[in-house]
């Protein structure tokens, strides 16, 4: 594709985004999912967990944010698009797929870094210092890409109904929370947990939050940075690939 396709193949990409935005931010399902289940998580967990730090605690709240929030919008959008008819009018528009599913991944970052950024603001307000701000917000970056290319997999199955695809999100994504070390420090986690948390990309970002808050980390930041990278690259290529197959089988 020359320059010029590509260039307007991105400003078609940001034009769904933009849509997506208007339609689906304040959608019910994004809302429950995407931010009062994290904060309820945390907020039962604070309860059951006064001796932690509060920069562990925050840590975790950040890293919730963000995960629920980027893969909430876009596990639905197809499902819903699917449903009002709306997907074969844009599938028939001159834009790629490929531009398609970028324009839905734009829009579940953006929610899920506006998310993340009122939380890490919380956690300033509460006194913890932010020691590594331009290492956060690299890792915000990343880890919102993806996330958000998580959530697209997740709505990978051709069904038009977005029940289905939210059930089946919640059926992922809340193992991934509980074998990240939001809630048990790596350092206390058995062998076998630990052998779990390495193939979770939030486990990841948990670990460049806290380190941006405390100067601690369990792995190498650098290698949290590359993980993430790696993570992103492979999902976002999976999404692209699977969505071209199974696109068709929505009309």
């Amino acid at each position: 594709m020359n320059p010029a396709g590509f260039s307007e193949q991105v400003r078609r990409a940001w034009a769904i985004a933009k849509k997506d935005i208007r339609i689906y931010y304040f959608k019910g399902p994004v809302l429950i999912f995407g931010i009062f289940m994290p904060v309820f998580l945390f907020l039962a967990f604070l309860m059951g967990s006064r001796q932690l730090p509060l920069a562990f605690l925050v840590s975790g709240l950040v890293g919730m944010a963000l995960f629920f929030t980027a893969t909430a919008v876009s596990p639905a959008i197809f499902p819903w698009e699917g449903q009002a008819k709306t997907l074969e009018r844009l599938a028939s528009c001159p834009i790629m797929v490929e531009a398609i599913i970028l324009g839905d991944m734009i829009a579940s970052m953006l929610f899920g870094i506006g998310i993340t950024i009122i939380t890490v603001l919380i956690g300033m307000a509460l006194g913890l210092p932010l020691l590594h701000a331009v290492t956060l917000i690299a890792g915000i970056l990343l880890a919102a890409s993806c996330f958000s290319a998580i959530g697209m997999l997740l709505a990978v199955p051709p069904t038009n109904v977005p029940s289905n695809i939210m059930m089946l999100s919640s059926l992922i994504k809340f193992p991934l929370v509980f074998i990240s070390g939001i809630f048990i420090p790596l350092e206390q986690m058995p062998s076998w947990g630990l052998a779990l948390a390495v193939w979770s990309p939030l486990t990841y970002f948990t670990d460049i939050v806290r380190y941006s808050f405390t100067g601690s980390h369990y792995f190498p930041v650098l290698a949290d940075i590359a993980v993430l990278g790696v993570f992103t690259v492979v999902f976002t290529a999976g999404t692209m690939y699977l969505h071209k197959r199974t696109m068709p089988k929505r009309m």
